[in-house]
């Protein structure tokens, strides 16, 4: 019988499950969700697009059910822009991976046997730490590994991180869409990262990244929000745009040989990618940005009639992209490759066996450490052929004859290499010393091998010094030959100094850059309204203004101070008036809460520090104010200070006081909204004849949530006849008792049990109630 009843209950579920299934289905068609017909063109389908994801987007419109509608406008535009998915939906009503977007139908759904089963009944499609999708935590990031491992490698590639957490629903719809352009992406070499919020708060709030779901990339370190809607092809957009401008040379018939001949001045090899499509491959700009400091990259459009004598100078077929690279020999190509659909690993290990000329310049010693690394093993030994030469004209022969016998070698273990002595002076210095008292030689040729990371080094300067001839060649060539044989002919030591940047001098050039992409990243946040991560950059504009205007106005007041004398005397006295009102009691109140001052310090709530104080106070604030009039303020200011003294150790409590004699339209103002607080037990003709005493209210108030707590009130009589005879004593005593209990009723407000009377906008603090 139990088994029976188990068996009913699996069919119900199964029936329910494929009710569901067919009926979400019906319900999501992408042409009623965009209102466009199946004839509709993609220009129409794209611009209905625009409008409705501009109306619905959750961030502008505050409908419960703009979210959801937000995602099926997106999800029909995938669809009607994607011929495979368009013509399968068109066919079957639904699409390979398709599923119904409605709020809540999440979870993955497969059929066994005619047997339809739908996971998300049986468990919860989120990012639970027990049941992770494999597919997300294979890329979960850690901020160590952020700091040590992605920002380092985004200066070769460029890295795209989403922000997710346990619960988060919205990360369930364009989980789809996420892990088809991952894959894609990948292949291009491009790094993936996912950051869980509710494991790795310190990263997310590092990367300034304060909702889920939240798409960034980072590129060279900085940090990029990805603003649009997810769709593939805006995800592919946002990478491209990621990458730094200029790393791609567009090259024609025009301004070919003035891209191959700058080898010499960026001492760098040149390749020519050739393809027939306008706009340069996404794969190949990221090659471009991952060997910048290497290679200079150009991109030939085989489609323009500009670039027609360059495919017939270089022989280039059409059928296939191809790849030239270009060395000291602009007229020949160093190395081809031509391939159908070229892999990414083709590509890198075409440029990596290419990176360096046939003879470089040592421009610093990053490039001096690659291409003559220090000796690890008797095996992996690498002799450097270094020509000390100068710039001019008369050291040509020389520097052609060493390059010709540079293109010469196919001796993996030689790497030949020059130096301007005017620009590496302190190593030159050291190389050409010699023991003897005869001057060194300017056009020198050293063997050299770096024994450690030090400097040290072995090396033998070739006798007689090097003009290209014949016999320095058959010279050198002897002395290479000798060297392989015996290691030891390498007889002198020294210890390099470090290599001198000789591309120093373009920092201005790379700072404009820098600027330029940076002042790009600003107006994109500004249009995108992204605040919060403006915010810091605002802050630093704001106060360097204030500054700068602050000291302008200073001197010109400073210059005019003579002749205004009797009134800086007239503000100095209602200064010192001014410092009476802010009053600050030194006293010692043993309290178990230690506070972090010994003193109160309570500021005059004013027109002037109204805002400050209230309308703008930071969230989670409250200004106590304590309501006095001029013949109170001492007696109340001292009870009120003894009462409050114990919780001044709080970050989030301010003390104030306002005088009602001058602003008793705004209290009246204000009480309105606490009226179940101030019924008066008296007959409604009193109330009109008599006038409401506020001295000694104390007011709890909210500027950022806009609320009030207030404290009447409580005279207990304890010292009222303790001195009768004293002439006004009574009066005296009633009002220094009228603050009695404020202490716990502060612990109430800590506590958030107080009732609290919201008011929808503060009145102004202007206007002063003229005495009578």
């Amino acid at each position: 019988m139990r088994m029976v009843v188990v068996l009913l209950s699996v069919m119900m579920v199964c029936v329910l499950l494929i009710d569901a299934k067919v009926e979400s289905t019906a319900e999501f068609d992408p042409y009623k969700v965009l209102g466009v017909t199946r004839s509709a063109s993609q220009a129409e389908i794209k611009k209905v697009y625009k409008r409705l994801a501009k109306e619905w987007h959750p961030d502008k419109n505050k409908n419960p059910e703009a979210e959801d509608m937000f995602i099926k406008i997106t999800k029909s535009y995938e669809i009607l822009t994607n011929e495979e998915k368009k013509a399968s939906y068109d066919r079957y009503g639904q699409t390979d991976n398709a599923h119904p977007y409605g709020r809540g139908h999440h979870g993955s759904r497969h059929f066994h046997d005619n047997f339809y089963f739908d996971e998300s009944f049986f468990h919860f499609p989120f990012n639970n730490k027990g049941g992770r999708d494999f597919a997300n935590s294979k890329y979960m990031l850690h901020f160590k590994q952020y700091v040590n491992e992605v920002v380092p490698d985004s200066f070769k590639r460029p890295y795209l991180i989403k922000i997710t957490s346990d619960w988060c629903f919205s990360c369930i719809h364009f989980e789809p869409v996420w892990k088809e352009t991952v894959q894609e992406l990948e292949t291009l070499g491009i790094g993936i990262g996912v950051v869980d919020v509710g494991y790795e708060r310190r990263l997310a709030n590092h990367l300034g990244a304060h909702q889920t779901p939240s798409i960034l990339g980072v590129v060279n370190g900085k940090v990029a929000f990805f603003h649009y809607a997810v769709v593939k092809g805006h995800l592919m957009q946002f990478i491209e745009h990621l990458l730094p401008q200029r790393l791609v040379e567009k090259v024609t018939d025009k301004n070919n040989q003035e891209f191959l001949k700058s080898w010499h001045e960026l001492n760098k090899p040149h390749v020519l990618l050739f393809d027939q499509v306008p706009s340069v491959p996404l794969l190949y700009k990221l090659t471009a940005f991952a060997y910048k400091d290497y290679v200079q990259f150009g991109y030939v459009d085989q489609g323009l009639s500009e670039t027609a004598d360059l495919l017939r100078k270089f022989k280039i077929n059409t059928y296939a992209p191809t790849m030239l690279v270009f060395k000291e020999d602009v007229e020949k190509p160093a190395d081809i490759i031509q391939a159908k659909g070229m892999k990414k690993q083709i590509i890198d290990d075409f440029i990596s066996n290419n990176k360096f000329l046939l003879a470089p310049r040592l421009v610093n010693q990053k490039l001096f450490d690659e291409l003559c690394p220090v000796k690890q093993f008797h095996r992996h030994r690498k002799y450097c052929v270094l020509l000390i030469t100068g710039e001019e004209e008369s050291f040509a022969t020389g520097n052609e004859a060493f390059l010709s016998l540079a293109s010469a070698s196919t001796n993996d273990v030689l790497r030949f290499a020059y130096v301007y002595q005017r620009r590496q002076q302190p190593l030159c210095d050291v190389l050409l010393k010699n023991k003897d008292s005869t001057p060194p030689r300017v056009d020198q040729v050293v063997i050299l091998e770096r024994r450690n990371g030090a400097g040290k080094i072995l090396y033998k300067p070739v006798l007689g010094g090097w003009n290209g001839s014949k016999e320095d060649k058959h010279k050198l060539l002897e002395e290479l030959e000798r060297l392989q044989k015996d290691p030891s002919i390498l007889n002198c030591d020294a210890v390099l100094p470090e290599l001198n940047n000789e591309f120093t001098s373009m920092f201005l050039i790379r700072w404009i850059y820098t600027a330029y992409d940076y002042l790009s990243e600003i107006i994109d946040d500004l249009l995108h309204n992204n605040w919060r991560e403006m915010m810091p950059l605002l802050s630093l504009i704001f106060s360097a203004l204030f500054i700068l205007f602050g000291t302008v106005v200073i001197q010109a007041f400073s210059d005019s101070s003579e002749e205004k004398q009797p009134k800086t005397k007239a503000k100095e006295a209602s200064k010192a008036e001014n410092v009476l009102y802010a009053l600050k009691i030194f006293f010692f109140f043993p309290s178990s809460r230690p506070p972090k001052k010994n003193f109160v310090e309570v500021t005059e709530l004013t027109d002037i520090t109204y805002t400050s104080n209230l309308v703008k106070l930071r969230p989670g604030h409250i200004n106590v104010v304590l309501v006095l009039t001029d013949s109170t303020k001492n007696i109340l200011l001292s009870k009120f200070a003894k009462e409050v003294y114990s919780f001044t150790g709080s970050l989030t409590l301010h003390f104030s006081f306002l005088n009602v004699d001058k602003h008793s339209e705004w209290m009246a103002a204000v009480l309105e909204y606490a009226q179940d607080a101030m019924q008066i037990d008296t007959d409604e003709e009193e109330v009109g004849i008599r006038k409401v005493d506020y001295t000694g209210y104390v007011l709890a108030l909210n500027g950022h949530k806009k609320y009030l707590c207030l404290f009447k009130p409580v005279y207990t009589g304890e010292d009222l006849d303790s001195k009768p005879e004293e002439e006004g004593g009574g009066s005296r005593l009633q009002i220094h008792h009228k603050l009695d209990r404020l202490g716990l009723w502060i612990e109430r407000l800590m506590e958030g049990t107080l009732p609290r009377y919201y008011v929808p906008s503060w009145p102004g603090l202007d206007k002063i109630t003229v005495n009578k």
